[in-house]
Order: C-alpha cells, then structure tokens, then sequence
C-alpha cells in the first residue's frame, strides 16, 4: 500500500468518526438530558430545562464531529492533492465550519470560546 492509499483512508476513517460522533451525540443525548445531566464548563444557575440540556448536549457533539471532519479535510487536501484549487475550496471548508463551531459555542456556552468562564464565586 503506498503513501496516498493510506492518507486517504486515514482521511475516510476520520470522516466516519466524524459522522458516527454526531449520529451517537444526537442518539445519547437525549437520555442523558432526561436524567438531567449537565456538563461541569457550562456555568448555568439553576436547573435547566429538557430542550436546553439537549441542544448543550447536542450541541457538544456536532463541534467535537465538525473537529473531526475538517481534521479529515485538511488531511486528504494538504497530503493527497495539494493544488491551488484543493487548497482554496478547503479554506472555503474551513471558514464556514469553524463559523459554525463559534455559532454553536456560542449558543451552547452563552459567550464566544475566547471569552474566559465567568467564576461562579464571584456574585455579581
């Protein structure tokens, strides 16, 4: 098997995780939010309801599959067909999914990922 062969299927199986990460997020979710989990980082007072514990758990999931799928993306594109073309439609790829990933940080956190967590001893 040559170098290519094995990038690109590195680059297939990351893409697979990807998808089985978010197809068993939105499948695990659900339960977790009915026994009222929630995620130690999430600073939220008080209990929180079943549609907004799974849209944070939901949520969760889809970055960590996007992760997953723009890691494949810059694999297969940089290492099997590195040409002016590949590179600019995966900057494309990129741009739109990290956009994605600040929007729905945004919405599962409540402030965007550079902003610091607020301290929950500090009152306000």
């Amino acid at each position: 098997m040559d170098f290519q062969r094995i990038i690109e299927a590195a680059g297939q199986y990351l893409d697979a995780a990807g998808v089985a990460v978010m197809i068993v997020g939105a499948l695990v979710s659900f339960p977790l939010a009915l026994r009222g989990y929630r995620p130690k980082r999430v600073a939220v007072a008080g209990k929180l309801s079943l549609y907004t514990a799974y849209r944070q758990l939901l949520g969760r999931s889809i970055l960590l599959g996007l992760e997953l799928l723009v890691a494949a993306d810059i694999i297969r594109t940089v290492a099997v067909t590195p040409t002016f073309t590949s590179v600019g439609v995966l900057a494309v790829i990129v741009i739109i999914r990290t956009f994605l990933s600040f929007s729905l940080e945004l919405e599962i956190t409540g402030r965007w990922p550079w902003q610091k967590q607020p301290d929950p001893a500090v009152a306000v």
